[in-house]
């Protein structure tokens, strides 16, 4: 039972006369339709997983448009799906996260780039960049510029945001050049209003079919001899193209202000920050009117070279706000204006750091600068004061802890199927000796962090496999890989699996299966469990995925000799599974599945199932773990060896000792892995397991006051 978007889907369906209220996110879905998109596609990932999530569960609307939506293996078959607008007046978008999903769909990117496009294409990555990010901190801007790729970067205003959706479209079709769109986390979580437009039923669409297909055009082919053709187009004709349409539908904004010898160019998605920080320096008002020109770039790349030449000619000094680095627009801007011998001065890196994201405080020291060295007789002092005070305040905070706050890293959900897998490979680590551990992309990087501590490497989504090449045919013992069942059908099934096949490789592959593609929100995947198999399993005991075979019939297929797969809450049978792994005298690919319902999926399933027996007073039995207070010798070995956040400390309620106990806390689903752990690793016995029962039967309220009276017997008056 996957998260329902059922008011995000009747959104979509608003008509003109509409007003549209949400997050910028789900007004860029909104905004496809209204341009009369044909095909989405995509792979999800934060901070746009909404937009393919709501489109996949509104199938029945998007089929009633003649729209066909794709939920894709991996990001280079979602940019693949584009080829369908190089010959056709289709439009289509898809959308992923970026860098990573860039780098995977580079080269169907560049192929398409080569021949242009005939439909629009609008491409929405997530440009998780900053400090929220959970990637690598590159930046997009890089691929738009060695393909020759539109680069939007819409003002974080809904308005704004859809309007930039069609132009993408248009500006796509116009100049023959694909439009990426690039998103950051707070432009997808913005929340507006903006007033609807009906959404326009694609002209060529499932319900709306072509007759016959496009007939056969070389300069379609991203294929030598014609790509040298392509690659003058792109300078002769498409850029000046897309200028020509930047400029006529001026697309930048120019935002007058009163110091109209100065001036600020902007990347459209900083402006919302930019006008706060200039705020507070006393440059600008809470309703956007500034002091200070700006030039709002909403098109990152191509920049129009006479627009920005009138912009800046004149001005005593021009500083150019834009976030990370290489600092591409700025290089841009240097060379156009000294070629034009356009002396007026430009600040960029010089007064804003080159890396990191530009939050308020951050621009606020740096536009400070440049407001102090060309506006000295601005009062800055306000914004000096406030500055100050944020670092008083948190140096004040720190003063008044007895010692620094420990460190709380990101952490497995509470009940996570991949957490005893953790548990039985420290346990196997004792008997085996250390291993290299090749880590992935997905939840189970979790086990980066501690009390685990595993990890030597993360190369990409499904790599882990590949990524152990070059170390263990140079070690003694041998290497572990690490990825989910989303990385292997991602990329690792062919990058990693067929690579260790074909070149008879002693390596260990370690897949946790745990139905979902879970770090990007639970989306099924190929092999997710159906909907009869998910009624069917309440119980956790009673597997989910192991009804679905795919993963273990491609292993088998592919020739995989060595392959078994054990219930991840099964401590000690995994331990033993992993050191036969590790010290089996089969030479070749050994493959471990770790199979485990994914926890958040289940008490999605679970918890309305149960709501609903308590409401028709049915009996209902709920497992729960706790620690014998008494017997527990506050060595705290089990916390060691699970870190699940329901598992902490108390004090001791014993005056004579002094180590604090272990306590199960509220919030435990009853796993087991603290008993697990503790009989695998020979723990202490202090853990039980006890059920609570919900609505008993008569015979069991007898026999429990049965057993109470008995109890109160035996007790000291």
């Amino acid at each position: 039972m996957e998260v329902s978007f059922s008011k995000e889907i009747e959104a979509l369906r608003l008509g003109a006369g509409d007003t549209f209220h949400g997050e910028g996110i789900l007004a860029i879905t909104k905004a496809l339709l209204q341009s009369g998109v044909a095909y989405v596609g995509g792979y999800q990932g934060a901070p746009v997983s909404h937009l393919l999530d709501v489109m996949v569960q509104a199938k029945p609307y998007m089929d009633e448009l003649g729209v066909h939506v794709e939920a894709c293996s991996n990001e280079a078959s979602a940019a693949a799906m584009l080829g369908a607008s190089i010959h056709y007046p289709l439009r289509g978008a898809v959308t992923w996260k970026s860098i990573v999903g860039t780098n995977v769909a580079a080269d169907a990117l560049s192929n398409l780039s080569s021949p242009g496009v005939k439909g629009g294409v609008l491409i929405v990555v997530g440009e998780d960049y900053g400090e929220g990010a959970s990637v690598i901190q590159e930046r997009t801007h890089a691929y738009a510029l060695k393909s020759s790729m539109c680069l939007l970067d819409p003002r974080p205003d809904l308005g704004v945001m859809v309007d930039m959706v069609e132009h993408g479209f248009r500006l796509s079709e116009f100049s023959n050049m694909p439009c990426m769109m690039e998103l950051r986390i707070r432009t997808c979580h913005v929340r507006g209003s903006f007033e609807c437009r009906d959404n326009l039923p694609p002209a060529i669409s499932t319900r709306a079919l072509m007759a016959e297909p496009a007939g056969f055009d070389y300069m379609r082919l991203a294929h030598p001899p014609v790509t040298f053709r392509h690659e003058k187009l792109k300078g002769e004709e498409r850029l000046p193209a897309a200028r020509r349409y930047i400029a006529e539908h001026k697309l930048n904004e120019l935002i007058p202000g009163t110091h109209a010898d100065l001036g600020i160019v902007v990347q459209g998605g900083l402006y919302n920050a930019l006008i706060r920080s200039l705020q507070q320096l006393g440059l600008a008002d809470a309703f956007g009117a500034t002091d200070v020109p700006l030039l709002v770039l909403n098109v990152a790349y191509p920049l129009v070279p006479e627009e920005v030449a009138d912009f800046c000619v004149g001005k005593r000094a021009v500083l150019v706000v834009e976030e990370g680095q290489p600092e591409y627009i700025e290089q841009e801007i240097a060379t156009l204006l000294r070629r034009r011998d356009i002396q007026t001065p430009l600040h960029g890196c010089d007064m804003l750091p080159a890396a990191g994201e530009y939050g308020v405080e951050v621009l606020a020291t740096g536009v400070g600068r440049f407001a102090e060295r060309y506006l000295p007789d601005h009062a800055h002092g306000s914004a000096r004061t406030w500055l100050a005070g944020n670092i008083d305040r948190r140096a004040a905070v720190a003063t008044r802890l007895d010692a620094p706050l420990p460190i709380r890293p990101p952490s497995f959900c509470i009940g996570c199927p991949e957490r005893p897998v953790f548990a039985a490979l420290k346990l196997a680590q004792q008997d085996s000796g250390p291993v290299h551990i090749a880590a992935d992309i997905g939840c189970h990087a979790f086990g980066t962090f501690e009390p685990f501590s595993m990890g030597h490497s993360i190369l990409g989504y499904g790599m882990s496999l590949a990524s152990r090449a070059g170390v263990s045919p140079m070690m003694q013992r041998r290497a572990l890989s690490i990825m989910g069942d989303g990385g292997f059908w991602h990329n690792g099934l062919l990058t990693g699996v067929q690579s260790a096949l074909f070149n008879g490789d002693d390596a260990v592959l370690l897949i946790f299966k745990n139905g979902y593609t879970s770090a990007t929100g639970t989306q099924d995947i190929i092999s997710t469990p159906d909907d009869e198999v998910k009624e069917r399993a309440v119980d956790k005991q009673q597997s989910l995925v192991d009804k679905n075979q795919t993963i273990e019939a491609t292993l088998r297929g592919l020739g995989v000799q060595w392959l078994h797969t054990v219930h991840t809450y099964d401590v000690d049978k995994m331990r033993k599974t992993l050191n036969d792994a590790f010290t089996s005298d089969f030479n070749g690919l050994k493959v471990i599945v770790a199979e485990g319902e994914c926890q958040l999926e289940r008490q999605r399933r679970i918890k309305p199932w149960i709501a609903s027996l308590l409401k028709r007073g049915e009996r209902v039995v709920r497992v729960k773990y706790g620690v014998d207070e008494d017997v527990c010798n506050g060595d705290h070995a089990c916390i060691r060896l699970s870190g699940c956040p329901t598992l902490t400390i108390k004090d001791n309620p014993d005056p004579l000792k002094v180590d604090p106990v272990a306590v199960v806390i509220d919030g435990c689903v009853g796993c087991g892995l603290c008993g697990a752990n503790a009989h695998a690793a020979t723990l202490c016995p202090s853990f039980y397991r006890a059920e609570v029962v919900q609505n008993p039967k008569w015979h069991e309220r007898l026999l429990h006051g049965l057993r109470g009276a008995f109890v109160r017997l035996l007790q000291p008056a």
